[in-house]
């Protein structure tokens, strides 16, 4: 029997569960996720919420992966996109590649120091080993992707366009948001952790509602919602 990682702490899972998703979820800050809690009768720190996060992050974000693991492999990943976003860590730019599905889903985040034809295939690699090689790539007309997929065999799949990557870079907006209320980034393992994390709760809750009706919506978003809770249980 699994042991429960909840066990050394006085708080109830629900409320660290609940403090989690406020804050990857929304772009909050860790004061602000305080304030929110102060409402409703549950007193604590700031900084108790950032070790909940530290902590308990990566549990969440890999029982949604092991979740959705099955449904992803059922759907061939016919079209990937792949992008990369600026990023600074104490001053010093670094490059958070993401790979993203047909359907807006954050397939893969890697974080490198340059953005090269070895950072790329690196990321490459990594993406397809765990979804398998897709029919068509869309990128923009950075070098190292066409450099990297002629490594890889795949270079006669690829696709370069003005708007034809415009789904990536949409995808980046959630994250660039969470940047801004986070203060940035102080180190590259931290980045790399909570993309990871980040990726993971906003594919569970993203249902594209400019596309879905609002009754439609509201039942996808309660059972999103009803999932999460779940995960305590699972």
């Amino acid at each position: 029997m699994p042991k429960n990682p909840f066990r050394y702490f006085k708080t109830s899972p629900e409320i660290i569960q609940l403090s989690v998703m406020m804050y990857v979820r929304f772009p909050l800050s860790l004061r602000n996720v305080e304030d929110l809690l102060h409402e409703r009768g549950i007193d604590i720190c700031h900084e108790t919420v950032r070790q909940w996060v530290d902590r308990f992050g990566t549990y969440f974000a890999h029982k949604i992966r092991k979740r959705r693991s099955e449904a992803m492999r059922q759907s061939p990943q016919w079209q990937w996109h792949l992008d990369e976003v600026f990023v600074k860590i104490r001053g010093v730019r670094h490059y958070l590649w993401r790979a993203i599905d047909h359907e807006g889903e954050v397939l893969e985040s890697y974080v490198t120091k340059k953005r090269d034809k070895a950072a790329a295939l690196r990321f490459l690699k990594k993406a397809m080993k765990r979804y398998g090689n897709p029919h068509v790539v869309v990128t923009d007309r950075c070098p190292s992707y066409r450099a990297a997929m002629k490594v890889i065999g795949s270079e006669g799949r690829q696709e370069t366009g003005r708007h034809l990557n415009n789904r990536a870079e949409n995808s980046h907006l959630p994250f660039r948001r969470r940047e801004r209320a986070m203060s940035r980034f102080r180190r590259m393992r931290s980045l790399q952790k909570f993309a990871s994390i980040h990726s993971s709760v906003y594919n569970h809750f993203n249902h594209q509602r400019n596309i879905e009706s609002r009754a439609r919506f509201k039942s996808l978003r309660d059972a999103a919602l009803l999932e999460w809770r779940e995960l305590l249980a699972a």
